[in-house]
């Protein structure tokens, strides 16, 4: 269950009780959820039921009682505690991690989207420079990802060799019915930036924060080697894919199962829906770079074991780090193309 998809549930929770006479509310139109807090538990937690208390005439306390009968036993919630005044913590079934990563081979590149289209529309614009439209451009796949219908817009049309970052899709300029404005610090050479190619330009244009200034030198984006973050995402990912063509030809496929030492990686693949889902709602796509090089690092080191050694034979270990491989590989792949990046299954 995604975070997207748990807001989701939390509102048909709301819904439920309004209907059944529990609670006499509107019901939101949306639902944040995020990490627990202090003296929280699970893996979301949800301040809703604060939110609704003062409405419906009622503690909050008693409120996210209400909401937890409704919450409980909802497949993909395994438990639902309320902590403070009113906090609703909330256990994921699919936390195991074979069950995480059935999950994510099951989903692909498209772990952590929403499930279809919901009802929020929003209108994003900027203005013209490079950095702006290129970030623009990934706030819009991060929201469309998350079921959001996205309008775009320039304050005017950008020269065409700046397609080489943004593609052959056409620039609105109209600037009606804003809802957010994407202005982050601007590059000061977009020649540099140009010249880097669609890839290493777009990232040396996304993984700064928006409030940082972008520096993109070719000795440091297009360097294969390990200090460069791109090339250590593109480089799992490939490998990742290598693994798969390698077992293929041994004969024995991925069995999503329990492999020791593996928590850190576990721990990021289980994230990547709430990373998505914050990146969409903060227009921050520089959130998702870094955190697709915290999976490129920690998928690394576990790629020598995955295939059998010498006269050794696939074992069950060989399947499940198999699995945990291409689960890391898949989301990789899905986050650099929200990031409108390529994933090369060769590298």
């Amino acid at each position: 269950m995604t975070p997207v998809e748990l807001s989701r549930t939390l509102l048909y929770a709301v819904r439920r009780a309004v209907d059944d006479g529990k609670l006499t509310v509107t019901v939101p139109e949306r639902v944040v959820v995020g990490p627990p807090g202090p003296g929280g538990c699970g893996d979301y937690a949800s301040n809703l039921a604060l939110q609704l208390a003062r409405p419906a005439g009622q503690p909050p306390h008693a409120v996210a009682e209400t909401l937890r009968s409704y919450l409980a036993g909802v497949d993909g919630i395994t438990d639902v505690v309320v902590t403070g005044p009113g906090f609703l913590n909330l256990s994921l079934g699919d936390a195991a991690p074979g069950a995480l990563v059935a999950d994510i081979l099951r989903r692909g590149p498209r772990y952590g989207y929403a499930d279809g289209p919901g009802t929020d529309v929003v209108s994003l614009h900027c203005p013209r420079e490079l950095r702006a439209l290129v970030v623009m451009d990934s706030v819009a796949r991060l929201l469309r990802a998350q079921g959001v219908t996205v309008r775009t817009s320039c304050e005017a049309l950008p020269p065409p060799e700046w397609a080489v970052l943004l593609g052959d899709a056409p620039i609105d300029v109209t600037s009606e019915h804003l809802d957010a404005t994407i202005r982050p610090v601007p590059v000061t050479d977009p020649a540099a930036a140009l010249a880097l190619g669609p890839d290493a330009g777009r990232w040396a244009l996304l993984h700064p924060a928006p409030h940082d200034r972008p520096r993109p030198s070719a000795a440091e984006h297009l360097a294969q080697r390990e200090t460069n973050p791109l090339f250590r995402v593109r480089y799992a990912h490939a490998r990742t894919r290598a693994l798969h063509r390698n077992a293929a030809d041994l004969g024995f496929a991925p069995e999503p199962g329990t492999s020791a030492g593996t928590e850190r990686l576990t721990g990021a693949l289980a994230d990547h829906p709430r990373v998505l889902a914050a990146a969409a709602r903060d227009h921050a796509p520089d959130r998702l770079a870094r955190h697709l090089v915290a999976v490129a690092d920690a998928v690394l080191p576990l790629l020598p074991a995955v295939l059998p050694v010498g006269d050794e034979k696939p074992s069950a270990a060989h399947r499940a780090r198999l699995a945990l491989a291409e689960a890391a590989g898949a989301v990789l792949a899905g986050g650099l193309s929200l990031l409108g990046i390529d994933a090369p299954d060769h590298l």
